[in-house]
């Protein structure tokens, strides 16, 4: 099972981008799906994170201009980023805490990362 993100890019202040991550192989159930970010020179961070009881936390960074949603028929976790900063800028990672698969449970699994780059 691996979660294969996609979505990132370049965009300009004030733009938007919709980050997706979808959980391959036979899965079941996913509990906690969340979008992490790593800046360059900074320590990896939280940016949002839902529950699969409906419940969702950001960053204060983020609130109000990012959004996290979750589609469980499609194994998938979206990230609505809008009124982009330069500070938004980072590798921004999917990370699934509990999973169940074919292959047993899968814990604190992460995907690969997508750049994500804002100009000014």
């Amino acid at each position: 099972v691996q979660l294969v993100e996609s979505g990132g890019g370049l965009v300009q202040a004030g733009g938007s981008l919709r980050l997706s991550c979808v959980a391959s192989g036979v899965v079941f159930t996913i509990a906690d799906m969340g979008w992490y970010r790593q800046a360059p020179g900074k320590q990896r961070e939280l940016v949002a994170t839902t529950t699969n009881y409906g419940s969702t936390t950001y960053a204060d960074s983020v609130k109000g201009r990012f959004t996290i949603s979750r589609d469980d028929g499609k194994k998938t976790v979206y990230l609505q980023a809008n009124s982009l900063k330069p500070e938004d800028t980072a590798v921004y990672y999917c990370n699934v805490g509990r999973m169940t698969t074919n292959k047993g449970p899968q814990y604190d699994v992460w995907g690969q990362g997508t750049q994500v780059t804002v100009s000014s």
